[in-house]
């Protein structure tokens, strides 16, 4: 297996290990109160503080694989990042909130 297929199987595990957290990222996706952004990481739409909360587990655990991804393939973490974000854009619903070039939020 090279490493770009390496590489996206252990995104796309990463991306299963999320579900874990499935019940409250979806119900705060699907309630607006949060989205994607393109840096791989969640943001806050509407500030709270239980959703400020899940962003920021969510976001500190995406970091530590992110962080390994890299460590693991040998390339950047802006390069993992940026993967990270594509793919993570790419899989938000429809009607679902990421943020834009300007940094905006908008619907997808």
């Amino acid at each position: 297996m090279n490493i770009a297929k390496k590489f996206i199987f252990t995104l796309f595990s990463t991306t299963m290990a999320f579900s874990a957290w499935a019940v409250s990222l979806d119900d705060a996706k699907q309630q607006g109160l949060i989205g994607e952004m393109k840096n791989g990481y969640l943001g806050v739409v509407v500030n709270s503080t239980e959703t400020q909360s899940l962003v920021n587990d969510i976001n500190e655990k995406r970091k530590n694989i992110y962080l390994n991804l890299a460590r693991k393939n040998e390339i950047t973490m802006e390069q993992v990042m940026a993967l990270a974000g594509e793919k993570a854009i790419s899989k938000t619903q429809s009607g679902h909130f990421i943020q834009n070039s300007a940094g905006q939020w908008v619907k997808k």
